[in-house]
């Protein structure tokens, strides 16, 4: 990438990092709506990038940019995006970008599905660095590809969380193993359709010989679907039937080779074995021994922001689950608990249905709805005959479940919903809660 003239659309992080790699040897212009980091705002005109603030980028593209670094949360029917497509100017994304820049002998492993990827990214990472290999994590993860592309070298090991977001304006880009964890309709609100959200995700198989690998979740209908047809040769998990990697008498096993019994594993739930037998077949494909996984299983207690214990105040036990932005992710974590649940829902609406729920809210005494669903979260919670007060933000809802949390309970921000009518991003979100209940209480 030399000599050209690019447009960014949309800063946040990944545009920051690809305005940086991008600055040395182009032109680079960066637009978003709002204004942005200040120290990052600085060290990008210090690199001479033109940064702009504007709700109207579209009359800044013309004929003379030579491509359009499209922000992943950016809508592809985006005005900005569609006169890009008509000038013929191609549209791609922060992880294409760096894959361009991707001129050494790296083994790259991408992860996506609709739930459980930033799990399963992080234990092959942490299996990867426990065997001595010389590993690099990033993507959706929240570490930019771009970031750190530079730093690659032979042979090392690049562990990418990739979103469909992230799919949609890939071209080139190739994994040397992809894992998809599960499909389910999700950010329908981003796609036109349930099949092209399904599509995009099936992107991460695009230029797969024989010779690349594809891990799959023999339990997940959809992965089975819409895999069918792809090159790559085939490893499956399984918690029901006996595959390459499965759950059998509260072991797992590889190969019928038992590596570790469920009881040492300080992850607990059924989705959490399955992100670990995704992650053991990456592992074991790289010939990480045994000792390596059961050394990292038996200490890794989760990723930040996803079912992360905070802190138990009176008896009352508060979890961080922010990562939660859709249903399906907030089913898995009602359905850990047993105890009586406070449950803190809402964000940004998506317009998708709460009903989903039904069948998992059994626990549930009481729900605090903040944000812009608030008050349709009401409505299902009144049909659900479920006590339901709507606040106008996160703080508000905290502090009544406090104040309504009785010993042995359990206390839940599993939101369902996306961070972004409020916060910047669901780590935002999620470090909110930590220090409103933090501030709450002593053990």
């Amino acid at each position: 990438m030399k000599n050209k003239k690019v447009f960014i659309l949309g800063m946040a992080r990944s545009g920051f990092e690809a305005a940086k790699l991008l600055a040395k040897d182009n032109e680079v212009w960066i637009t978003d709506m709002k204004e942005q980091n200040k120290e990052n705002v600085r060290i990008l005109q210090e690199l001479g990038v033109n940064y702009i603030i504007t709700e109207d980028p579209k009359e800044l593209l013309d004929e003379s940019f030579d491509f359009l670094v499209k922000n992943p949360g950016i809508r592809k029917d985006h005005q900005t995006v569609e006169k890009a497509k008509k000038l013929e100017i191609p549209v791609i994304n922060e992880l294409e970008l760096a894959y361009r820049y991707l001129h050494v002998n790296a083994k790259i492993i991408g992860i996506t599905g609709s739930n459980g990827k930033t799990t399963t990214s992080t234990l092959i990472y942490k299996f990867l660095c426990a065997s001595g290999k010389s590993v690099f994590l990033g993507g959706n993860i929240g570490i930019p590809f771009c970031q750190f592309v530079l730093n690659v070298k032979d042979n090392d090991y690049v562990v990418l969380e990739v979103s469909d977001h992230q799919l949609c304006d890939v071209c080139d880009f190739k994994t040397n193993i992809s894992v998809l964890t599960n499909i389910y309709p999700v950010h329908l609100d981003f796609h036109d359709s349930y099949d092209q959200y399904k599509q995009m995700k099936k992107r991460i198989f695009a230029h797969h010989t024989n010779e690349d690998i594809a891990i799959l979740n023999k339990d997940n209908e959809e992965s089975m679907r819409i895999t069918k047809d792809i090159l790559s040769r085939k490893q499956y998990f399984s918690k029901n039937s006996k595959e390459d990697c499965y759950l059998e008498n509260d072991a797992i096993y590889y190969q019928n080779e038992k590596i570790i019994d469920v009881k040492d594993i300080l992850l607990k739930g059924s989705h959490n074995y399955e992100n670990i037998m995704a992650a053991i077949l990456v592992a074991k494909t790289y010939n990480i021994s045994n000792e390596s996984i059961k050394s990292v299983l038996t200490t890794f207690q989760g990723v930040e922001h996803r079912m992360e214990f905070v802190k138990n105040i009176k008896g009352v036990s508060y979890y961080n689950d922010s990562k939660a932005t859709n249903c399906e992710s907030t089913k898995i974590a009602l359905n850990s608990f047993q105890n009586p649940t406070l449950l803190i829902l809402g964000g940004l609406d998506r317009g998708h249905s709460f009903e989903d729920l039904k069948g998992y809210m059994s626990n549930v005494k009481y729900v605090a709805a903040y944000g812009e669903t608030k008050n349709r979260i009401k409505e299902y919670c009144d049909s659900m005959k479920i006590p339901c007060n709507c606040f106008e933000n996160l703080k508000e809802a905290t502090l009544m479940c406090y104040q309504k949390a009785l010993k042995n309970d359990v206390v839940l921000l599993s939101p369902a919903c996306a961070s972004w009518d409020q916060y910047d991003s669901f780590e935002t979100r999620g470090n909110e809660f930590k220090k409103i209940v933090n501030s709450l209480g002593e053990e």
